[in-house]
C-alpha cells in the first residue's frame, strides 16, 4: 500500500516537472521578438521589433509589411551623422497613400539609439503613417522629454547588417523639388518581409533575441 502511494506520488511530481518545462518553454517561443528581413538595392539587414514597448506601432508596420506596401519604396532622406529615411515614396519622388495615421508611442521609455528605428511624423504629434527612419547615431533629442517635446517613437532595432545602412548613409544627395537630402540615385527598398527569429540552440534554456534598447 505504501508503495503504491510512492509510486503515486512520483508519478506526480514527474508530471507536475514535465509539465513545467512544456509551459517554459512555451513562454520562451511566445517571448521571441518578430523579425523582418529588408532587401534594398544596396544590400539587406535584418529588423527585430518590439511587439511589448510599441504594440501599436509594430502592428501598423506589419500591416504595411503584409501588404507589400513598402515594395518599391525608397529611402528618400539621408543625412549623415543624423538618420535615413524611407518607406513613404517612389523613386519617382510620387508619396504614397497611406492608411490612417496612429497614436504616439513615444512614451515607452525606448531611446532613439544608434540603429534603432521610430516613426516619422509631421509635427502633429499622432500624425505618423509609413515613413520609418533608422538612428545612424545616439539622437537623445528625438526623446520623449514631455507634452511640449513629444519625441518620436522607437519601435524596432537593426539587429543584423549595420554596415548596408551606413552604406546608404554615405551616398551623394541633392534636392529634388520641396524635398532636401534625397539620394542623387534612388536607393529602393526592393522588398520587406516577415522572418523566422533566430532559435535557442540545444540546451540554451533563453530565446537568442535581442534585448530592447536602454529605456
Amino acid at each position: 500500500m505504501k508503495f503504491g502511494k510512492l509510486l503515486l506520488i512520483m508519478s506526480l511530481c514527474a508530471f507536475v516537472a514535465f509539465f513545467a518545462r512544456v509551459s517554459c518553454v512555451s513562454a520562451q517561443e511566445k517571448s521571441v521578438n518578430p523579425m523582418v528581413l529588408v532587401k534594398t538595392s544596396m544590400g539587406s539587414f535584418k529588423i527585430e521589433l518590439y511587439p511589448k514597448e510599441a504594440p501599436v506601432t509594430v502592428a501598423n508596420f506589419l500591416n504595411y509589411v503584409d501588404k507589400k506596401f513598402y515594395d518599391g519604396t525608397t529611402f528618400h532622406r539621408v543625412m549623415p551623422g543624423f538618420v535615413i529615411q524611407g518607406g513613404g515614396f517612389d523613386k519617382s519622388m510620387m508619396q504614397k497613400s497611406t492608411l490612417s495615421p496612429i497614436k504616439n508611442e513615444a512614451k515607452n521609455g525606448l531611446k532613439n539609439l544608434r540603429a534603432t528605428l521610430s516613426m516619422a511624423r509631421t509635427n502633429d504629434i499622432n500624425s505618423a503613417t509609413s515613413q520609418f527612419f533608422v538612428n545612424l547615431k545616439n539622437n537623445a533629442n528625438l526623446d520623449h522629454a514631455s507634452e511640449a517635446q513629444y519625441g518620436y517613437a522607437v519601435f524596432a532595432k537593426v539587429v543584423q547588417g549595420f554596415e548596408v545602412i551606413e552604406k546608404i548613409a554615405a551616398v551623394k544627395t541633392t534636392s529634388k523639388g520641396p524635398h532636401q537630402d534625397v539620394p542623387e540615385k534612388p536607393i529602393i527598398i526592393e522588398s520587406i518581409t516577415r522572418i523566422e527569429p533566430e532559435k535557442p540552440a540545444a540546451g540554451d534554456p533563453s530565446p537568442t533575441t535581442t534585448p530592447a534598447p536602454n529605456k
